[in-house]
Parts: structure tokens; sequence; C-alpha cells
């Protein structure tokens, strides 16, 4: 029956709005079995059951609220049991698709290694890690096929040279992003080491930040050349000279990528270099009292700030948490060109570094220490990781120079590489991990052979190299979001319907004064085996059409979507 047209309405019953968990507003009943994880016991404690029970008792004494969930504040994930396809990730139960073995993260704060460092890494690695290493895009090392029972002696041996797993993953304060040429690039801004060192030594490990809503990434360099990838961390303080007050830092937070991406917001504070660790602090609190922690794919910082705003996340730091108002500051200027620091380079002191490209991160033990040994040789003590998966060697004389690029390339890391070489990354993949769909590593390998071969009549024609990254899965561990070329790994299907190992594509994404996420190209998908083929069509399309200085992602803006295809 329909109700006479001048019958009273009730008024629309208002909805509760729910709670996001933050504890700030008085939600701390745990949320979800993360959430009790954490609260039922901090998850920092778990080294001394493996340490005690589970080194001794092996992979079956492991209680599974462990296993898969506090082990990662020691820098643990089981990986992936070998022969598992990408088609079943994510529809069996997680102890299926765990191995009895570990990835091992070690962290590299700042990116900074002594020589030493590097070799006793390389050398656990030979022993214990079956000769396997991964450089990473955020300056870490990572190791495979580590056993628990063998733990208590890694730590001892990395804690033995200053190294340490501790809050290497988990929810808590991850490695903190510095440029690998911090105190001695000549352009460099402020060297942000001292920051660097003041946060790791006060505050990883600390109990009171040992349980985010979920992981934080800081980045601090005082390069103009944005070296640590800014835009897209939790946390950024970036290099820049106030008018009044001198060098110092910008104040940037809530960037990151994934299934959301977002770039991260200027709050328009200038921060000196000695109040970098009480800051950094204060924010970090914001995020721990304030962080959504209801639902697991909303608990990063970036939502929060997404929802606060700039103004209003700078009003809760500056009363609740600081105190004080901090110095409004000028905006850094934003950098064109390679961020990556390869190739030989002047120091301030009159010698060189020398930055050398990996293979898609893929290195090894005996790489490492052979370029620990190789760095020794020519008197240098100090190496760098970067956040391109690559390694610099600092501190070279000029006459020690070649010697050095001869005995890298020995090993596969060369200093002078083609555009595809330099430019291409990937994930972990599928090989060890267990949200990955398909292989990334040896297909990036692989790729770039393809391509040099493919465009090496095109290969002096490529200013800027066209950036390539592979992702096993959407949470863009790899940045595809930000890649000119960006192939997030999915089953797709081939000629025949098959369903088989492929790609969904973003096209220029990029940081910098290309900042912005990759433009999907409308049902289009590439089989891993099409992927040379691909790439090499897109390339000779985009040197056909491109305008004079016309950056990759600037023509991808404003190209036809069948000329991307």
């Amino acid at each position: 029956m329909v109700p006479p047209a001048d019958a009273p309405t009730r008024p629309a019953r208002k909805r509760k709005a729910r709670g996001e968990g933050q504890w700030a507003l008085g939600y701390r009943e745990p949320l979800n079995a993360n959430e009790r994880s954490k609260k039922d016991d901090n998850p920092l404690n778990v080294r001394q059951r493996i340490e005690t029970i589970y080194a001794l008792g092996g992979f079956d004494s492991i209680d599974p609220a462990d296993l898969r969930g506090r082990f990662r504040w020691w820098g643990l994930y089981t990986q992936r049991a070998p022969g598992i396809p990408g088609a079943r990730t994510g529809t069996i139960e997680p102890e299926e698709l765990d191995d009895r073995y570990f990835m091992l993260r070690v962290r590299i704060d700042g990116g900074a290694l002594t020589t030493e460092q590097l070799r006793t890494i390389g050398e656990i690695s030979q022993t214990y890690a079956r000769d396997t290493a991964d450089l990473t895009d955020r300056q870490n090392v990572q190791l495979h096929w580590v056993r628990v029972e063998d733990m208590p002696t890694i730590w001892q041996k990395l804690e033995s040279v200053g190294l340490s797993t501790t809050e290497a993953c988990g929810d808590c304060p991850r490695v903190v992003l510095g440029s690998p040429v911090a105190g001695i690039a000549a352009d460099e801004i402020i060297d942000a080491t001292p920051a660097i060192a003041e946060i790791t030594e006060r505050f990883i490990g600390d109990r009171s930040l040992s349980n985010l809503p979920r992981k934080f990434k800081s980045a601090i360099s005082g390069s103009p050349r944005w070296d640590t990838v800014p835009e897209i961390n939790d946390i950024s303080l970036v290099g820049v000279v106030h008018p009044e007050h001198g060098p110092g830092f910008d104040l940037w937070v809530g960037g990151g990528l994934s299934t959301n991406p977002k770039l991260a917001v200027r709050l328009g504070a200038w921060v000196p270099r000695d109040e970098v660790a009480e800051v950094w602090h204060g924010v970090v609190q914001v995020f721990r009292d304030y962080g959504y922690r209801r639902l697991r794919h909303r608990a990063r910082i970036k939502f929060l700030v997404a929802d606060w705003g700039a103004e209003k996340f700078r009003q809760v730091l500056e009363d609740e948490y600081l105190g004080r108002k901090l110095i409004d500051g000028p905006a850094p200027e934003t950098p064109v060109g390679h961020r990556d620091h390869i190739g030989v380079h002047p120091q301030v002191d009159g010698n060189r570094y020398v930055g050398a490209k990996s293979a898609a991160g893929r290195v090894s033990g005996s790489t490492l220490v052979e370029v620990a040994k190789a760095a020794e040789r020519v008197g240098s003590k100090r190496i760098r990781t970067t956040v391109e998966q690559n390694l610099l060697v600092l501190d070279v004389p000029k006459s020690e120079v070649d010697a050095l690029v001869a005995d890298l390339a020995k090993v596969g890391m060369q200093t002078d590489p083609s555009p595809w070489r330099r430019s291409v990354m990937a994930c972990t993949g599928i090989e060890f991990c267990k949200l990955a769909i398909v292989e990334t590593k040896q297909r990036a390998i692989e790729l770039v052979g393809d391509l040099e071969q493919r465009l090496a009549d095109i290969q002096g024609e490529i200013e800027n190299p066209v950036t390539i990254n592979l992702n096993g899965c959407p949470n863009a561990c790899a940045r595809t979001q930000v890649a000119d070329i960006g192939l997030k790994g999915q089953m797709v299907p081939d000629s025949n319907g098959n369903q088989v190992e492929g790609f969904q594509v973003h096209l220029g994404g990029g940081l910098g004064v290309d900042a912005g996420f990759g433009r999907k190209i409308r049902g289009h998908k590439v089989t891993s085996t099409e992927l040379g083929d691909y790439v090499e069509r897109l390339v000779r399309r985009y040197l056909d059409q491109r305008g004079d200085g016309e950056r990759f992602a600037q023509w991808v803006a404003r190209a036809e979507e069948d000329d991307l295809k």
C-alpha cells in the first residue's frame, strides 16, 4: 500500500559509526586476530622462545601464533613451500603454504655497512642459507633456506659485527632509509647520518613502539636527489635549506603503495637535524594511538592522513606529542635525473664512490664476500645499499677505480649497465614468497638479457632509462605503480584460453617530476612469455612518437590506448 503524499515521514535513523580501533579514542579491545596476538604477548618476547625452545625442538615445536605472527619482529617469515602453483595462492590454508625454512631479513639502517659486516652476511649465507642473498628496495639484505635451529648462532654472528634483525618486519618501525652517499656527496644539503643513528639507538626495540597498527616505513635523506623515495614512505624527512635557519628537513607523512597507493603529503614544517629523532618519535606515536586497527587493510598511516588532512595531522602532532609548534618551512626542489648513484662519482674528499647494479636484486652470499674483498683490496672499508637493489663502494682512490670496476664485473655487479639492466627491479616472487602468484626475479633477469638483444640498435637513444618493475602480487613491494612499466603478477589467459603466469600492466607511473601512479590499460594483460615482445613494441613506439625531451611517463599520459598495447 502506498502512503498518501501528505503522510508524516519518519526521520532517517542515524547509523552509529563503527570504531576504527583507535587507542586514543578508547578502542583498546583487539578487533582482529593480529591485534589479539600482539596484546596477548609482546612480539619482541619471541626471541627468547626461539633461542631456548624452538631452536632445540625444531620447526615442529613452534607455536603457530609465533610462527605466522611474532617471528616477523625478528626478521623471520616462513618461505613458500616448493611446487605450489600461483593459482593456489590465497586459496589454501597458511600451513599448506609454509615451508620448514625461513626468509631472514637483515636490517641495514641508512644502507650503511662496513666491509666486515658485508662479509659476515655473505659468510652466514654460505653456511646457513644455501648461498642465497637478495638486495631489497628497502636497503636490506634477505637470506633464504634458514632453519630455526641455526638462528641463535646467526644472531650471535650478526650482532658481533653490529648488525641486527630486530623489527626488520612486523607492525613496528622498520628499517630507516638513508642516502647511500650521506656525508660524501658534493651536492648534499645536509648529512642525515646522526639523526638515523639516534633513532635506531633510542627507538628500535622500544616496547612502547612494538605494537603499531601495521608496519611503519621511514626515510631520511639530505640528498637533493631524493634517493630514498620519500614520496612513498609513511614518514620522510627531505633535505631543504630554510631561508632563515639553514639546512634541515622538510617533513612528509602518509605515503605508501600496495592496493591503495597514496603519495606522501607535506606538513609544511622544517625540522633541524638535532630535532629529527624527537619529531620522528612523535609521528610514530600519533600512528600508534590514532591509527586504524579494526580492518587490517586500512591500518596504514596513509589512511589516517587522508582522512585528517595535513593541517589536522600537524596540529595533533604539535599539541599532543611535541608540546610546541614546528617551524614553517619551504618545499624542497623536485629533482630531475637519476637517483640510483650507478657509476663512478667524485666524493668531497677527492676519492670516488662506485655504484654497481645487481641483477634485479638477486646476488649470493659468495657475491657479497667477493664485493667486500674487492673493496678492501682498493683500500675501502665502507659499503652502501640502495633503494634500487644496488651496492655502492665508498672511499675508492681515483687510481684504483678501474681495478675495482673489473673485480665487481667478475661477480656480476655492473657499473655501466645497459638502460634495461639499470632500470629493472623485481620482488621476491613465487620462488620464496607465500603471497606471490608468479615468478619475478628470474623472469626479470631473462627479460633484461632479451631486451639487450632486441633493442641493441636503439640503446643509445634512451637518455632516461625506462624503468621496468615486476611484482609477484598486488602488494607492490617492487614499486610497480611508480614505474614507467609496472607489471603486477596474476594468472592470465593465453592464446588458447589456458590460465598461465602473466601480468597486469601499469604504464607511466613515476616519482619526482613525474610523481603519480601508473595508468592501467583497460583489460590489457600480458603473459610472462610475451613480455619481451610487448616491451620492445612499447619502447619502439615511444621512441617513434616522443617529442623533444619527452620522458616515457609524459608520452604515456598523452598516448592513444591502442599504442600502449
